[in-house]
């Protein structure tokens, strides 16, 4: 299992899980840590702004208290919506066909075609993504709601 942040900006962080482990909320907390520290590399002027970053989640340890204390200190607040909203099928549906018909035979060899994958990407890419993310939202919002369809 593999967690993804990214932005229109491009990857920020990303972080696999062992074979047959889970996401805890401890985990999580922790990666968003990472993902906050890396952003703030990237790009000072997001982590430094007044208003909050909004955290697409598909996530469950996103529920639990420790989980929220810590979007709250980092000033990341979620967007709720239904799973597989269409910023997971502009990432994962492009892996998923980078990925196509291959075999890996450990762990290294999936994060090696991850990072291929990675790599293979345009800025155009991620800021594409992004702003069907929030062309749909905004058309979500207007129409029926805060929900995708």
């Amino acid at each position: 299992m593999v967690t993804v942040w990214w932005s229109a900006i491009g990857l920020i962080h990303y972080s696999f899980l062992n074979p047959g482990e889970t996401i805890t909320a401890e985990t999580y907390c922790q990666q968003l840590e990472e993902m906050h520290q890396k952003l703030g590399r990237m790009c000072l002027a997001l982590v430094n702004r007044k208003d909050p970053i909004l955290l697409h989640e598909n996530a469950r340890p996103h529920v639990s208290m420790m989980t929220r204390q810590k979007l709250h200190e980092l000033g990341y607040e979620t967007l709720d919506h239904p799973p597989y909203s269409p910023i997971d099928r502009h990432f994962f549906k492009h892996l998923d066909h980078f990925l196509r018909e291959k075999c890996f035979k450990n762990q290294d060899e999936a994060k090696n075609a991850f990072n291929a994958f990675v790599t293979s990407r345009t800025p155009e890419f991620y800021a594409t993504g992004i702003n069907k993310l929030v062309s749909r939202w905004r058309h979500c919002i207007d129409s029926n709601g805060p929900y995708f369809d």
